[in-house]
């Protein structure tokens, strides 16, 4: 229960940051499978998978609301006033993961074959996303008033938006800067924290959007690490080493855009935490593994 909650906690932390993908960090902190094959399992599983994955996913879930509702009410200065400092912290995590990852699935790296090329797709997706957003004028939104036309647009931007969680590398916050929503969602979450109710339908909608992009989008990925594994892998790993791109350009995307970030501003002690914080993630969930296989 608190392993999951925990995982859910820093997969929030990390799709509140622009540049970040909460899916990396399922993938680094190694539930990404289990994660990807829950939501499947939910929606295309037999009864007994359902009931196994729903439990799963509201103890992860549970630990994601929390981690947001702090992100929005408090992290979220935090980031803005120290985004360099958490950029380089994210950097060295991210270094630091790209190694053990390549380890942890070592069969599927050993077969190369086409898997440079899918790396570099990986790396293309994620920097030219980073490019057309900061090319995209945003216009302005207010989901305090609701009208059908802006439900229907925040549907599909939450069906797009969503693809960020599951797929290691690509923000979630980019996506939905692109669209210009980033800072009216987060307003609306605020608002209705604050008990502003009209800030309801335009939330509503922009959550069915994405239930509906996670159904499409984790079935796509629950086929593709089954049947071309070595290539996912590639591309996840290519779209790893492009998020160094999008965390160095993350600055430029805040509400008060900033520099980006620069061998100046970059923090060494940040990410050095970076690193360790990585390695010592690797380390408990090899010592959970061990233990639960000795149970």
């Amino acid at each position: 229960m608190i392993r999951e909650m925990i995982n859910g906690f820093c997969m929030a932390l990390a799709d509140s940051v622009p540049g970040v993908s909460g899916g990396t960090v399922a993938f680094i902190m190694g539930f990404y499978d289990n994660f990807i094959g829950s939501i499947h399992n939910l929606v295309f599983g037999k009864m007994k998978d359902k009931k196994k994955a729903l439990f799963y996913l509201i103890k992860l879930g549970l630990g994601w609301a929390i981690g947001m509702i702090l992100a929005v009410l408090i992290l979220s200065a935090l980031f803005e006033s120290h985004i360099y400092v958490v950029s380089s912290l994210f950097i060295g995590f991210i270094a630091g993961a790209i190694p053990l990852i390549i380890k942890e699935d070592n069969e599927s790296f050993k077969k190369s074959g086409s898997g440079l090329f899918f790396c570099l797709l990986g790396i293309l997706f994620v920097v030219g996303i980073v490019l057309i957003n900061n090319m995209v004028t945003k216009s302005s939104m207010d989901l305090e008033q609701f009208s059908i036309g802006l439900g229907i647009k925040l549907f599909f931007i939450g069906m797009i938006a969503i693809s960020a969680m599951f797929l290691p590398g690509i923000s979630g916050s980019t996506l939905l800067l692109i669209f210009g929503a980033y800072i009216p969602v987060i307003t609306a979450v605020k608002g209705f924290l604050s008990l502003n109710f009209a800030y309801i339908p335009g939330l509503m909608f922009f959550g069915l959007g994405v239930l509906a992009g996670a159904v499409t989008v984790v079935k796509i990925i629950k086929v593709c690490l089954e049947k071309y594994r070595p290539q996912t892998m590639f591309l996840i790993l290519g779209m790893m080493i492009g998020s160094f791109y999008a965390i160095i350009m993350g600055p430029t995307t805040l509400k008060e855009p900033l520099a980006a970030l620069s061998l100046s501003e970059f923090h060494i002690p940040a990410c050095i935490a970076g690193l360790v914080l990585v390695v010592t993630l690797q380390v408990v969930k090899e010592r959970s593994e061990k233990t639960t296989q000795a149970i």
